[in-house]
């Protein structure tokens, strides 16, 4: 029992099961646009992940040299490292313009982490910003690029995808803040902290309406996916519904982190 936590906690905390969540999501873009698998955007999203989360997660950490995980996070360091060659390989297999804009999500996470202005802090820390940029990333990394890189328009249903990908995510990253409540610094004045638990609960239940009536207005409209993205909503209602800051870390860190994987596995067996 003990070595099988040991596995799930360095599971998570190398990014792994959140890189699976990304992948869930661009093979989720290629069955709704479909697009044939595209093995190089797929891998490339799942290690660009790995070293986008680990290096916001441990940059600050590993530059400060501190002890603390010293044995793991040099584990996790040369995991990364790994990944980061791999993210190599595989982005020059990716078209031009997806490089382009791959770059540009890039950026994005640089700006999340690391501080580009003198005496600022990074937009990691600004004041209600670190929501939206992670969700526009998430946009990015799991709808942009699949499609720009298969040279699919970008009409009427990506814009509806992207909107339903935002509130998607954004009700995901709600669950974080909800359960880190406690931990997190009042300075960040993430969605709980500036309008509280129950009323972020109500604001991530409506946004739901949204996300499942959209798909009435796509022109390549599919009738089991409405079925799928129904399971989906209740299931994501129930973990917003019973979100607390006394849960356990395992709870958003691995169960609500599995819902993009569990959507995709329903497509599959549909």
């Amino acid at each position: 029992m003990i070595r099988f936590q040991t596995f799930l906690d360095f599971y998570i905390k190398s990014s792994i099961h959140v890189a699976l969540s990304v992948y869930a999501l661009v093979r989720m873009t290629h069955f709704m646009f479909q697009i044939p698998y595209d093995e190089p955007m797929a891998l490339f999203a799942f290690f660009g992940t790995v070293v986008g989360y680990n290096f916001v997660k441990y940059d600050a950490l590993a530059r400060a040299k501190k002890n603390m995980m010293r044995k793991e996070l040099k584990i996790i360091a040369i995991f990364s490292f790994f990944s980061f060659m791999a993210v190599g390989f595989y982005f020059f297999k990716l078209e031009l313009v997806t490089q382009l804009v791959a770059v540009g999500v890039l950026i994005m996470t640089l700006l999340y982490t690391l501080p580009f202005f003198p005496n600022q802090k990074n937009a990691r820390n600004w004041a209600g910003v670190k929501i939206y940029i992670v969700a526009l990333c998430w946009v990015g990394v799991t709808l942009l690029l699949p499609l720009v890189n298969a040279h699919q328009d970008l009409g009427l249903d990506f814009f509806i995808k992207c909107i339903q990908r935002f509130v998607l995510v954004f009700n995901l990253i709600l669950v974080f803040e909800i359960i880190d409540l406690t931990n997190d610094d009042p300075h960040l004045k993430t969605v709980p902290q500036q309008i509280g638990v129950k009323q972020t609960k109500i604001l991530g239940l409506l946004l739901l309406l949204p996300f499942y009536f959209l798909e009435f207005l796509k022109t390549n409209f599919i009738q089991k996916q409405l079925v799928v993205n129904l399971i989906l909503v209740v299931l994501l209602a129930l973990f917003l519904v019973f979100a607390n800051e006394k849960r356990s870390k395992y709870y958003s860190s691995f169960w609500v982190e599995s819902i993009p994987i569990l959507w995709w596995l329903m497509v599959i067996l549909l």
